[in-house]
């Protein structure tokens, strides 16, 4: 082998090796096999139906379990609540409420292809005790929440979004 062969040779094992350890560190990938997106996506309809498994139950602390440390909600009418504690604030004034009941339903994860981020949707429907007829009420809209991987490989709710649709219009008789 020539000093040239050998060079070009030592160049091409380098940039390999240099590759190899980019790919480790996720630079151009990663060398792990494919995230099970089925999976994550049945874990995450898991999750938003435990929460709304604990509202029905009143429990608004395992409700909360499952957001982020840095969770945003949004909802029509009011400002946006940021961080676990206002959410537990919230959740825990909702929970008090006896005619409160929640159901989802047309439920669909998008999950990233990295499994680090998940978008799920649904329909909800949401009773509860109208402030100013103190009779229930029921109100249905779009609930948009989005997951996030945790440093500790869990993914949670970084944010939601709940948007109440127009009640349906009456039909004449």
């Amino acid at each position: 082998m020539t000093g040239k062969q050998l060079m070009a040779t030592t160049a091409v094992v380098a940039l390999l090796m240099t590759m190899a350890a980019c790919k480790k560190a996720g630079e151009f990938g990663t060398a792990e096999a494919p995230v099970d997106t089925a999976a994550v996506a049945t874990m995450v309809k898991a999750n938003v139906n435990d929460v709304v498994g604990a509202f029905n139950d009143r429990n608004a602390e395992k409700a909360t379990s499952y957001d982020a440390p840095d969770y945003v909600s949004m909802m029509h009418g009011t400002a946006n609540l940021v961080g676990k504690d206002a959410d537990l604030a919230a959740n825990t004034a909702l929970v008090a409420d006896p005619n409160l009941k929640l159901s989802v339903s047309n439920e669909s994860v998008d999950v990233a292809e990295a499994g680090d981020m998940a978008t799920y949707r649904a329909t909800y429907s949401y009773t509860f005790t109208d402030p100013k007829t103190k009779a229930p009420a029921t109100e249905v809209g779009n609930w948009l929440i989005g997951f996030k991987k945790q440093p500790d490989g869990t993914l949670k709710m970084a944010w939601g979004v709940v948007s109440d649709t127009p009640a349906a219009a009456a039909t004449a008789p």
